[in-house]
């Protein structure tokens, strides 16, 4: 070693680093040799559910290996994060999740079990579900503008129902509020079956609900389609405004990504990525995203890193600024 140059010894270091990464590159490029799962932190039938065994066969299509869904409910979606969290990575297990467990609960929860940016490597933002801010005809409420208007005339007189604390149904109208300095209730029901129930039948009067379920409702006459949350209109319904039309910076809508655990080789996380990006270019998805108003959104590794950041600083000053506790 004595006779090294220090440029020879620079070589050399750099070889012998390259030869201990050999057997990682080289598992990664032989991946996937076996079936893969794909954990969804929600009961069957919900749209984190839908959206999982889209990207599960799509996935298994483009990468040669079923894809199968494994639904781990409970906790907010925190116990299937969790188990995403705590498997091997080595490209196996992957998480279809959603904004709520990855962006809300660390907001929500003081003692979060997990971090989503030390935890996890975001592999790719797959979707976002456009979602509507809807009003029950009594309240006269036809736009945004008559909502601001009646509550801060009256503030704390009007009411809004959603499937739980920290569901996209309550911070949707949470970022609202934020957002205008109005003062509405918060009514929680069980689900968002339940919370639609609740505005129909006139128990509360507002909801914030995703746009194919609102729709239904709208077109019978029984909720006034007030806007969409999306920062553009929807090509599928150009007469319906956005919130941002109102109330400029406006933009939420649940969205679904796909994650991996912290130390997944980066050959892994690229090629998967990829292959997300491509089945999103897919015709036949297309078609079926656009018959449901569902918004294709890819954001590859780095810039979907980036926006959870965002999001994770933009919900965590809504929760505090709201006070919104977990009872």
């Amino acid at each position: 070693m004595r006779n090294l140059t220090k440029a020879n010894l620079v070589k050399t270091m750099a070889a012998l680093g390259l030869v201990c990464l050999l057997p990682t590159l080289a598992a990664a490029q032989a991946w996937p040799q076996r079936q893969i799962k794909a954990i969804v932190p929600f009961p069957a039938g919900g749209g984190t559910d839908l959206m999982g065994r889209l990207v599960a066969k799509h996935l298994g299509d483009k990468l040669g290996q079923q894809v199968y869904v494994e639904n781990i409910g409970g906790a907010n979606g925190s116990i299937g994060v969790q188990a995403v969290m705590r498997s091997d990575p080595d490209g196996y297990t992957i998480g279809v999740l959603s904004d709520g467990p990855m962006i809300v609960n660390p907001a929500l929860y003081p003692n979060n079990p997990y971090q989503t940016l030390r935890d996890f490597i975001p592999v790719a933002m797959v979707n976002r579900f456009p979602s509507m801010l809807t009003a029950n005809p009594s309240t006269g409420i036809k736009t945004v503008g008559d909502l601001i208007r009646v509550a801060k005339e009256k503030p704390g007189t009007l009411n809004y129902s959603s499937g739980g604390i920290g569901n996209f149904s309550h911070m949707g109208l949470e970022l609202l509020a934020n957002q205008t300095g109005i003062k509405i209730v918060h009514v929680p029901y069980r689900g968002i079956g339940p919370a639609t129930q609740a505005i129909l039948t006139g128990e509360v009067q507002l909801l914030y609900n995703n746009v194919a379920t609102s729709l239904e409702h709208v077109r019978a006459g029984k909720s006034n389609a007030l806007a969409i949350g999306e920062s553009k209109r929807l090509a599928g319904l150009p007469d319906v405004p956005t919130i941002a039309e109102t109330v400029p910076g406006y933009d939420f809508s649940a969205w679904i990504g796909i994650y991996v655990p912290a130390k997944t080789p980066a050959a892994i996380v690229d090629r998967l990525s990829k292959a997300v990006a491509d089945f999103l270019e897919e015709p036949s998805v297309k078609k079926y995203f656009a018959d449901q108003f569902i918004t294709a959104s890819y954001k590859n590794p780095g810039d979907f890193a980036a926006y959870i950041q965002a999001e994770l600083t933009k919900w965590d000053n809504v929760v505090k600024t709201a006070g919104i506790k977990v009872q």
